[in-house]
């Protein structure tokens, strides 16, 4: 099984022992209303050690330098990899019976016994990161530090490109750009790469050009919509930012070679939610995925249902009473957590999502597609075709599962259902909660003319829809699936989809295929079917991209961890939690059915496996139940009311003789606080006159102010830099001692290795 190798050999190595030119960086601040999580820091941190290794610890980057010395970086940088135990055989193998990859890559690289070393790849690092966790954050955040760094002359000032593979995710990229842009001094100016050219005969004044294109749009050869990478080359020095860009490409593509091509004598940055090349999983330098996204608290948790969509099955044939029942049964679960929801909303109403079901589908417009069999079911409940027996039945087997409390995947948790109010539910619990209405009904459909792509479904028995079909084309669908039923033609802006996440959209369920949910995000869905997806490569990546998709939460608006996580980290008042605390698991639970209830099981363990070490295993220990009553106290820190350059008796700073020298030497030369105050405006942001006078009474205090230091900043800016921020920096106070909750958790995470126990 291949593991994640690079994480683990990188992570030995502190970020703070870095020379002050690679740490000396914000890493927290992207704009005004966002800031990266720790885990969003620590992603950037890795990949700045790494680049640290590579241009500065191995073969040191001079300016000038011939390409020559690069490929003496790459053999030492590869090495490395082997000292600290890489075994695996990554060597691309060459036949000539693929002719468009040998011509490729021998025109590129040298071969060597039929093959290409995979040392000529080994300037890349990748970032499996979940769907949802914020890839586009940290991304532009390294953009900001390489700019940095090439200002510093640490790394070569090679050209930054973007690839990604849809318009709407260069569109939604442009859009965190220009949130960071208004927030910055050093500002990001966004270039599609055909205008590379014109753009390097010019000079610009303000900010830096960063190019961008479709990733699915660059080839070896020149058409109408496909540009020859050939054309861009520059000798291969790009610093390449590869976002999703992997996307429908099989593994050995020509697509993914040229990628590398094009920044052999550069860096490939490669982030995405779903790594399956071991490639990619070796030279992960940061992972956060799905796994470990929920692990932290920041997505809902995650339960396989054994309730397998076998009625649904390709090829088996069921009664239409199977196929209805484990319909009910998604029905059953959305109601369930609607109840919740609505106790949630008396509390507060602006918490929380909306409950949703979504089925996604194999087949859209066969005579016997998935999504039509399904709807098929829907039609026949909402019309009130269910008889008693088969209701009691479904919720009879659901119990019998959930009573049963299953694990959820990932965690050492369990689902608690509460008995009373599952029981309790009716036919007219799921008609009024789910088919938005009272009584049961015809189905009508609602359409507007100018979007082929989605239907919505009411019964006539109220004005309110309740489901929504977005696939490619719905017109084969109105031709023959839908002959005889009352349409209404709706002309509003807005289609049904693009008002799904807002508060005010009555949609309980989503019915699609897979292309419909790329790109799609939201919060809302709470129950999943998957039927006949299928077990392939790129199945699997969908499984694990939708499943990402559907774990999505935010209890408060911005915050998109759990309540638990969010209360202990004191973000929300304790009068609301207590109120909330027994009703939101439903919320926070995504439940998921399928076609191979085994297969969704092995698709999302294999996160589990591929982020292991050799030989790691779990322990799972167990609470004293002697002790478990009793009070044990815990320290609560408070954020003090000033930063420390208000507060006396702090740590002094620490500074070497040589940097000491030179700031006394700097503090003579410049005795004018106007020009100080204008050299430094960024890095002061606030309290400016404060900072500048305490620096220079700082200077003639030494013994009051700083203690000896052996690390020298070398760089005068960045000393200053490093003296400020650590004047505005805001200390924790003791407050005082409260009962544990949630706070100690260390001991569910102990990892045992075989070599240590034999």
């Amino acid at each position: 099984m291949t593991r994640i190798f690079l994480q683990d050999i990188i992570e030995d190595l502190r970020f703070e022992d870095l020379p002050p030119n690679w740490n000396s960086y914000d890493l927290e601040n992207f704009s005004k209303s966002k800031k990266l999580w720790d885990y969003q820091q620590k992603a950037v941190k890795n990949a700045v050690k790494v680049l640290w290794k590579y241009y500065e610890d191995f073969v040191d980057y001079k300016e000038g330098e011939i390409l020559e010395v690069n490929q003496e970086r790459k053999h030492s940088f590869f090495n490395w990899y082997k000292i600290n135990g890489l075994e695996e055989d990554l060597d691309i193998k060459l036949t000539k019976r693929r002719r468009n990859i040998y011509n490729l890559l021998t025109e590129y690289y040298s071969q060597k016994n039929g093959k290409i070393p995979y040392e000529y790849f080994i300037n890349r690092v990748c970032f499996w990161m979940a769907t949802g966790s914020g890839k586009t954050l940290v991304i532009i955040k390294l953009i900001q530090i390489l700019q940095k760094l090439i200002e510093r002359k640490e790394i070569p000032p090679n050209d930054i490109l973007i690839l990604t593979h849809r318009d709407d995710l260069i569109e939604q990229f442009k859009k965190f750009v220009d949130e960071f842009n208004r927030a910055n001094e050093e500002k990001i100016i966004l270039k599609e790469l055909k205008e590379y050219p014109e753009v390097k005969r010019q000079r610009m004044l303000l900010g830096t050009p960063i190019f961008y294109y479709r990733s699915d749009n660059l080839s070896d050869e020149q058409k109408e919509k496909i540009t020859d990478f050939k054309n861009y080359d520059n000798d291969g020095k790009w610093y390449i930012f590869l976002d999703e860009a992997h996307r429908g490409d099989k593994e050995e593509s020509k697509r993914q070679h040229i990628y590398s091509i094009l920044s052999r004598n550069g860096f490939l940055f490669n982030s995405s939610a779903t790594f399956i090349d071991p490639k990619d999983i070796i030279t992960c330098v940061f992972e956060f995925n799905l796994s470990s996204f929920i692990n932290s608290g920041y997505g809902k948790h995650i339960t396989i249902l054994k309730q397998e969509i076998r009625a649904f099955r390709d090829n088996e044939d069921y009664t239409g009473e199977e196929k209805q029942k484990i319909v009910l049964k998604s029905l059953i679960l959305l109601t369930y957590a609607k109840k919740f929801y609505e106790k949630i909303r008396n509390i507060q109403r602006d918490l929380y999502h909306k409950p949703l079901l979504l089925t996604l589908v194999n087949s859209v417009n066969t005579e016997d597609a998935d999504l039509k069999l399904f709807f098929r079911e829907i039609e026949r409940i909402g019309k009130g075709d269910v008889d008693k027996e088969v209701f009691r039945k479904a919720l009879d087997e659901l119990w019998d599962e959930l009573k049963e409390e299953p694990e959820f995947m990932f965690e050492d948790k369990r689902i608690k259902i509460d008995e009373t109010i599952f029981k309790s539910i009716t036919k007219k619990d799921v008609l009024h909660h789910v088919y938005n209405s009272k009584t049961n009904g015809e189905i009508e459909i609602l359409r507007r003319p100018s979007n082929r792509k989605e239907l919505a479904f009411k019964l006539k028995t109220t004005n309110r829809p309740f489901a929504l079909i977005k696939i490619g084309d719905v017109s084969d669908w109105l031709k023959n699936e839908f002959v005889g039923y009352e349409v209404q033609e709706r002309f509003e802006d807005e289609s049904y989809f693009e008002n799904l996440n807002r508060e005010e959209s009555e949609i309980n369920i989503l019915m699609g295929s897979r292309s419909f949910y790329e790109g799609w995000d939201s919060n809302r869905p709470n129950v999943i079917n998957f039927i006949n997806i299928g077990m392939g490569v790129n199945a699997k990546k969908f499984i694990l991209q939708s499943v990402g998709r559907g774990v999505r939460i935010e209890p408060i608006k911005d915050k998109r961890k759990r309540l638990l996580q969010i209360y202990n980290a004191k973000e929300i008042d304790e009068e609301i939690f207590t109120k909330l605390k027994d009703k939101v698991l439903p919320i926070e639970t995504l439940f998921i059915f399928g076609t191979n209830r085994n297969a969704l099981v092995t698709v999302v363990e294999e996160l589990e496996k591929e982020r292991r070490r050799e030989g790691e295993a779990q322990l799972s220990l167990f609470i004293n139940y002697h002790v478990q009553n009793r009070r044990l106290l815990v320290p609560a820190y408070k954020r003090a009311n000033q930063p420390i350059l208000m507060r006396g008796g702090q740590k002094k700073f620490g500074i070497s003789e040589k940097d000491f020298e030179l700031l006394d030497r700097f503090n003579q030369f410049l005795t004018d606080d106007r020009v100080l105050l204008m050299k430094y405006s960024e890095n002061l942001k606030e309290m400016r006159v404060e900072k500048i006078k305490y620096l220079r009474k700082s200077i003639s205090k030494r013994e009051d102010f700083y203690k000896p230091g052996e690390k020298s900043y070398k760089n005068l800016d960045i000393l200053i830099q490093r003296i400020f921020d650590y004047l505005s920096v805001v200390p924790e106070e003791f407050e005082s001692l409260k009962e544990l909750k949630d706070e100690i958790r260390h001991f569910k995470n102990i990892k045992v290795y075989l070599k240590d126990i034999y």
